[in-house]
C-alpha cells in the first residue's frame, strides 16, 4: 500500500510514478478527494467532541431552569456525533479501498515500457546444446514415453492443466526440491518454514494479493481460508503486526510448498505439456531487510536463484522487468528464465521482486532500532528458488538422450539413490 501521507504531500510524483505502470492520474485523484474529505470530517467530529466536553462541564453550573435546555443541546450535538462517526467510517473504507487497489511506484532505475517486449536482458550464463544427432522432444513427449508423466489421468481425476508425476518423475521433482533446500539453508543462510497451506483475509490482503487477484485464487468461503498462491503470503505475513529489533534484520526465510492458482489468465496458451496448472510446487525466498539494504539485497537474491540454475548446468538468463511488465506489488524486479530446448523458449524459473514498504504497510511489519525509536517499515523481497515444474521441463530437456532417456544432474544424484539415468 502506498503512503497516504506520500500521495497527499507529493501528488505529482505519485502520478508521475503511477502512469509509468499504467494508472492514470484519476485514480489519484479520487484518492486524494476521499482523504481530503476525510480529513475535514474528522477535524469538525474532532470540534464537536471538544465542545461536548465543555458543554458537559458547564450542565453542572447550570442553574435547573437552564439544565433542561442544555441536555436537549448535548443530546442533539451526540446525535450529530454518532452519525459523523458512521459517515467517517465509511469514508475511511472509501479510501483504504482505493489505496489497496493502487500499484506500487516503480524505482527509477527502472525501465520505462508498456509490455514484456520492453524487457531487457542484462546476463546469461551458458550456451545452449548443440543437437547434431537428433531433435529434441518437448517434456510431454518424453514424459509419456519414459511413463514418468501421466497426463490422461491427471485429466480423469482433475480436469485440464493437472498430471501425475510417476516413479522417477515423483522422485526427481522431490529431489530437486530437498536439493533446492539444502542450498538454501546450508549455503545461503535462509531459514526453513513449513507454512500453513491455507491462509485468512488479513494475510492474502498484507501480501498485496488482494484484491488485485481475487479471481485467481481458491477459496474456502465457510472458514474464509484463501489456498496460498505461492509461499510469499504466509512468509512475508509471518511476522504481520509485529514491531521487530532492528538488529533481528535481514531475515532470510525459505519454504517448500504446494501452490494454488487459476490460471484465468492463460486460457488457450501452454495448454500441452506441464508448464501452467492450477497446482504446483515451488521453493520460495522471503527476505524482510532495512531499507536502506533492499536494493542490494535484491541482488543477492537474484544471484541466489541463479546459483541454482549454474549448478544444474543449464542456460540461463536474467532479464530486468520494465515499468509496463513489474506486475503489482514490486518496485522493481528480475526474473531469472531458464532455457528449455525441446520447447523452444526460454522458461521463467523465478521472478525476484524488491516491494519496498508496498507490503509492509499492508501487514503492519514493522521494526525499531532502538528503545524509543519510532518504528520503521521493513522492505520486503521474494522470489521462486526455484519454481516447479518449470525447472523441471528445463532439466528433463536439457539432459535427454538420443535414446530417450534422461541423464540425471551430477547434483541431483546423491537425492537420487545414486541413480545416473532415468529410463523406460
Amino acid at each position: 500500500m502506498l503512503d497516504i501521507k506520500l500521495i497527499r504531500d507529493q501528488p505529482e510524483l505519485v502520478r508521475a510514478g503511477l502512469a509509468k505502470v499504467g494508472v492514470e492520474a484519476a485514480e489519484v485523484e479520487r484518492v486524494l478527494d476521499s482523504d481530503a474529505r476525510r480529513r475535514k470530517l474528522q477535524f469538525e467530529l474532532d470540534e464537536l467532541r471538544a465542545r461536548r466536553a465543555r458543554d458537559s462541564k458547564e450542565l453542572g453550573k447550570a442553574s435547573l431552569e437552564e439544565r433542561d435546555a442544555k441536555r436537549a443541546e448535548m443530546r442533539a450535538l451526540g446525535d450529530r456525533i454518532t452519525s459523523g462517526e458512521r459517515e467517517l467510517a465509511e469514508l475511511e473504507g472509501e479510501c483504504e479501498r482505493m489505496l489497496l487497489e493502487l500499484p506500487n511506484l516503480p524505482r527509477p532505475h527502472v525501465p520505462i515500457g508498456k509490455s514484456d517486449a520492453d524487457n531487457k536482458i542484462v546476463r546469461g550464463e551458458g550456451t545452449p546444446r548443440e543437437y547434431s544427432s537428433f531433435k529434441p522432444l518437448p517434456h510431454w513427449e518424453l514424459g509419456e514415453k519414459l511413463g514418468i508423466i501421466d497426463f490422461d489421468r491427471g485429466v480423469k481425476l482433475s480436469g485440464t492443466r493437472f498430471h501425475f508425476l510417476v516413479g522417477a518423475g515423483a522422485r526427481l521433482e522431490r529431489a530437486l526440491i530437498a536439493w533446492m533446500l539444502d542450498i538454501k539453508t546450508l549455503e545461503q543462510g535462509y531459514l526453513e518454514v513449513a507454512p500453513p497451506l491455507m491462509v485468512n483475509t488479513a494475510a492474502v490482503i498484507g501480501s498485496a494479493h488482494l484484491p488485485k487477484f481475487a479471481d485467481t485464487m481458491y477459496r474456502d468461503f465457510e472458514e474464509d481460508f484463501y489456498f496460498i498462491p505461492t509461499a510469499e503470503v504466509p512468509l512475508t505475513n509471518m511476522y504481520a503486526r509485529e514491531i521487530l529489533d532492528a538488529d533481528r534484520l535481514p531475515i532470510y526465510l525459505t519454504a517448500y510448498t504446494p501452490c494454488f492458482r487459476r490460471e484465468k489468465m492463460s486460457a488457450g496458451r501452454d495448454v500441452r505439456g506441464i508448464k501452467r496448472g492450477h497446482q504446483f510446487d515451488k521453493v520460495e525466498m522471503v527476505k524482510l531487510v532495512h531499507p536502506e539494504k533492499s536494493d542490494e539485497e535484491l541482488e543477492k537474491l537474484v544471484e541466489n536463484a541463479c546459483e541454482i540454475c549454474r549448478r544444474l548446468e543449464i542456460p540461463f538468463r536474467v532479464i530486468q522487468m520494465c515499468t509496463g511488465d513489474l506486475g503489482f506489488a514490486a518496485a522493481s524486479k528480475y526474473d531469472v528464465e531458464m532455457w528449455a530446448p525441446g520447447c523452444g523458449e526460454w522458461l521463467e524459473v523465478s521472478s525476484c521482486s524488491n516491494c519496498w514498504d508496498f507490503q509492509a504497510r499492508r501487514a503492519q511489519l514493522r521494526f525499531r532500532t532502538g528503545k524509543g525509536a519510532k518504528p520503521e517499515f521493513v522492505h520486503t523481497l521474494n522470489g521462486s528458488g526455484l519454481g516447479l515444474p518449470r525447472t523441471l521441463i528445463a532439466v528433463l530437456e536439457n539432459y535427454q538422450n538420443e535414446d530417450g532417456s534422461i541423464t540425471v544432474p551430477p547434483v541431483l544424484r546423491p537425492y537420487m539413490g545414486g541413480a545416473e539415468r532415468i529410463t523406460k
